[in-house]
C-alpha cells in the first residue's frame, strides 16, 4: 500500500477491531464514509473475508460506495491491477480472495441468500428500516472470524431508529448513551459498540470554501446547520402538525369533562408483523375546534383473536370504531365478536384530505398516556423526494396513529360543529 491519507481524528477508528458495532455519526464532508471504506480495505487485505456493503437503494452504490472503493484501491494500492471490479454482479474481488458485495436494503428478501458474511457496512443507515438492520445482523455468521458491523450516517431525527437503538428510546424507557456525551468526547467505547462523532473541520482535506458554505447555513436554516455542520441529532424537516401539544392525562380528563359541545370518535389501523395495530379514542371540542387524543392501543405481532381480547372493553361500550377499509375480513371478524366497527372511506387523494382535516384543528392535544401517538406525531415531518420536493401525503416515518386518527375522523366535517352533546361518562372517556 502507498501512503493512505488518514485524518487524525479517524486513526483510532481505522485500526480498532475490538468491537462488534461501529457507529459513525457526523456532519457533511467529515470523511466518515472514506474512512469506513479504507478500514474495510485494510481488513480484507489482511484477512480473507466477504464483506457486505448496504445502502437503502441498490442503484445509489455505483456513484457512491462502489466508486469510493475504486478510488481507494486505484490511488493507494500498488497492486490495484490485481483487483477485479465488476458491475453485474456488483462486487470487488481482492488478490487474496476477499470479496466485497453490494446490496440494497429496501427488501429483506434480497438479503436472505447471503452466506459467510463476516463484515457489514451500512452506509446512510438512518435511511434503512430497523427490521432491515436486524435482518442484516442475522446474515452475519462465520465459523472462525470475528463479526463486525459498521454503520455511518448523518444525524437526522431523534425519531429515527438509529438514535432510538444506539442512544435513547423514551417509549421503551431505554438508555444506552447520551448523544451530548458523544459530541463532547468525540469517541466513546461502550460495551460492544464503538461510537465516533465527526464534523467537517475534522477533515483536513476539506476546502475552506466548502466549510464556509456549511457555516453560512446557520444564518438562514438552523436545522440544516445542526445536521450538516454540527453533526447533531434533532428533528429534521417541515413539521406536519405545529398545533400538536401534550398534556398530563388527569388534566386532560378534567378538560374533556368541561366541554360543552363535544363529539367522540374512535379509529383503528390494522397491522401484524412489521406494522402496528393502532386504535385511538378522540374527543372534539366543537366550540373551540380542539382535538383531544386521550387513549391509545398500540401493538403488533398479534392475531385478530388476541387483539380482540385486548380490546374487549369496546364490545361493552359499543363505541363506533371506523377502521381501515383495506381489511374487510378483519372488520367482519371484529363485528362478529361484538365490536361496533365499520369501514372508513378511502379514495384517491384521501391521505392528503384526511391530513388537511387534522391540520384544521386549532389545537391537537394528546394525553401523556398515549406515548406512541406522541412519538409518531409530535415531530412528524413531511418526506422529501430525491429532488427535495415535499409531498403533503407522505411522511418521514409510517405513522400508524395518524392513520387511526384519519379513519376515526372519517365522518367528521364542518357540519359537526353544530352537533349534539355527548354524555360524558367514565366509559366514554376511556377510564376503567
Amino acid at each position: 500500500m502507498t501512503e493512505l491519507k488518514i485524518n487524525p481524528h479517524f486513526e483510532d477508528f481505522i485500526y480498532d477491531w475490538d468491537h462488534t458495532n461501529y457507529l459513525l455519526v457526523g456532519g457533511y464532508g467529515s470523511s466518515k464514509s472514506f474512512h469506513c471504506a479504507a478500514k474495510i480495505v485494510l481488513k480484507l487485505l489482511s484477512e480473507k473475508r466477504t464483506a457486505l456493503v448496504v445502502r437503502n437503494t441498490f442503484e445509489t452504490h455505483r456513484e457512491s460506495t462502489y466508486a469510493l472503493f475504486r478510488e481507494i484501491v486505484k490511488d493507494h494500492l500498488e497492486l490495484h491491477n490485481q483487483f477485479n471490479f465488476t458491475l453485474n454482479p456488483m462486487q470487488i474481488i481482492f488478490p487474496n480472495g476477499s470479496k466485497i458485495i453490494f446490496k440494497g436494503g429496501d427488501s429483506t428478501e434480497k438479503l436472505k441468500s447471503l452466506v459467510n458474511i463476516s463484515l457489514i457496512w451500512i452506509e446512510e443507515c438512518s435511511e434503512i428500516r430497523e427490521e432491515v438492520y436486524h435482518e442484516l445482523k442475522g446474515r452475519l455468521r462465520h465459523p472462525t472470524l470475528p463479526l463486525h458491523t459498521l454503520l455511518s450516517t448523518n444525524p437526522v431525527s431523534k425519531n429515527n431508529w438509529t438514535y432510538r437503538f444506539f442512544f435513547k428510546d423514551d417509549l421503551k424507557d431505554y438508555f444506552k448513551l447520551s448523544d451530548e456525551e458523544l459530541y463532547e468526547k468525540r469517541i466513546v467505547k461502550l460495551d460492544d459498540t464503538y461510537y465516533h462523532h465527526s464534523v467537517v473541520t475534522d477533515n483536513k482535506f476539506a476546502t475552506e470554501e466548502y466549510i464556509k458554505g456549511l457555516q453560512e447555513t446557520k444564518e438562514y436554516d438552523p436545522d440544516t446547520y445542526r445536521i450538516k455542520f454540527e453533526g447533531r441529532f434533532g428533528f429534521s424537516g417541515l413539521r406536519v402538525f405545529n398545533a400538536f401539544v401534550t398534556m398530563p392525562h388527569d388534566e386532560m380528563v378534567e378538560k374533556i369533562r368541561k366541554i360543552q359541545n363535544p363529539s367522540r370518535h374512535c379509529g383503528m389501523d390494522f397491522g401484524f408483523a412489521t406494522s402496528y395495530n393502532c386504535l385511538v379514542r378522540m374527543v372534539i371540542d366543537n366550540d373551540e375546534n380542539i382535538l383531544y387524543i386521550h387513549y391509545e392501543y398500540y401493538d403488533k405481532g398479534k392475531t385478530d383473536p388476541e387483539t380482540a381480547e385486548d380490546l374487549k372493553e369496546f364490545t361493552w361500550t359499543k363505541e363506533l370504531i371506523k377502521a381501515d377499509s383495506a381489511e374487510p375480513k378483519t372488520i367482519k371478524y371484529f363485528k362478529q365478536q361484538g365490536f361496533n366497527m365499520r369501514s372508513a372511506k378511502k379514495y384517491k387523494g384521501s391521505r392528503l384530505q384526511y391530513t388537511k382535516k387534522v391540520k384544521r384543528f386549532k389545537k391537537i392535544i394528546c394525553s401523556d398516556a398515549c406515548p406512541n401517538v406522541i412519538r409518531e406525531l409530535q415531530w412528524l415531518t413531511y418526506k422529501k423526494d430525491s429532488k427535495g420536493i415535499i409531498h403533503e401525503d407522505e411522511f418521514a416515518i409510517d405513522p400508524h396513529s395518524l392513520s387511526a386518527i384519519w379513519y376515526g375522523l372519517d365522518t367528521f366535517d364542518i357540519a359537526d360543529l353544530k352537533g349534539g352533546k355527548m354524555e360524558l361518562t367514565k366509559e366514554s372517556l376511556g377510564i376503567w
